[in-house]
């Protein structure tokens, strides 16, 4: 089995390295709209394998097969893969227009299944207007590591093509859970609101960074706290799914707080950008005052 993964950025290099690492999988093309950013997400893979071999935790000829199977380059080269997922930033008619190249004028194979990794946008919108069903393959990151895939079927999508997403789950090692079509699926309609509240906690002078953190880890057995986690996702991708909600929904418990968006608009963006809630520029992780 033949897989392209569109986008090379975090979870899109993180997905291809989940598929590569997978004895059915023969190749895996990680793509993207430059050759650097494609080349730079396979030397991430390689760079976390490398600290693995170190540590003696894994072996160099394991590290080398994985790599060997994922082929760098343009979204151009993903010509037969037997499945495509869709890694790209999460902008609705990016997408759109990323399905529709790939479908009208690079892929060959007609049987080829087509599939989003989006956190949060309608499957429905994404394929409307498209010759072939879309099909939401939604991981967590780190992609390799986290056991969860969530299968959404759009409107038009085949039952057979939601059965057999879920059988390429399971045989990655994964657990897929079908979704209804909904904003924010299940994990994000429950997790990123509460990170949104943890924010607003903290804009009101309710308790300092460390103490939500600590407390929602102490207190819920969170292995981390809302405001740490929210850097770890990406304060931007919080608020564009929060957003996705609101709009969604209209509901203005799904608002978000004042000051994410402030600071994605100041660009901190987490673990990311070097800086969030927390500092991380000198290799460690401080609490950074931002009221």
């Amino acid at each position: 089995m033949k897989v392209a993964v569109i986008g090379a950025g975090t979870m899109g290099r993180g997905i291809a390295q989940a598929f590569a690492q997978c004895d059915q999988i023969e190749k895996v093309y990680l793509c993207d709209i430059k050759q650097e950013f494609a080349d730079n997400g396979k030397a991430m893979v390689k760079k976390g394998f490398d600290k693995r071999i170190a540590k003696g935790k894994m072996a160099q000829e394991d590290a080398d097969k994985i790599l060997n199977k994922i082929q760098c380059g343009l979204n151009e080269q993903a010509v037969d893969p037997d499945l495509v997922v869709e890694a790209a930033l999460e902008v609705m008619d990016l997408k759109k227009e990323c399905f529709k190249k790939l479908q009208e004028e690079i892929v060959k194979n007609e049987n080829c299944i087509y599939a989003s990794n989006t956190s949060s946008l309608s499957i429905t919108e994404i394929g409307s207007g498209l010759s072939k069903p879309i099909i939401g393959m939604h991981f967590f990151n780190p992609a390799p590591v986290m056991k969860l895939v969530e299968v959404i079927a759009g409107i038009n999508t085949p039952a057979e093509t939601v059965e057999k997403v879920k059988e390429i789950s399971v045989m990655l090692g994964k657990t897929p859970v079908q979704v209804e079509e909904a904003p924010g699926f299940v994990v994000n309609r429950i997790l990123v609101p509460m990170i949104n509240e943890g924010i607003q906690v903290y804009s009101e002078g309710i308790a300092s960074i460390e103490g939500i953190d600590s407390a929602m880890k102490l207190g819920c057995n969170h292995p981390m706290g809302p405001l740490e986690l929210g850097d770890y996702i990406g304060l931007d991708i919080v608020l564009a799914i929060m957003d996705v909600i609101y709009k969604e929904t209209g509901d203005s418990k799904y608002r978000a707080c004042t000051l994410l968006r402030k600071m994605v608009r100041g660009k901190h963006l987490g673990i990311k950008s070097g800086i969030g809630f927390y500092d991380y520029s000198n290799g460690g992780k401080v609490a950074v005052d931002k009221k």
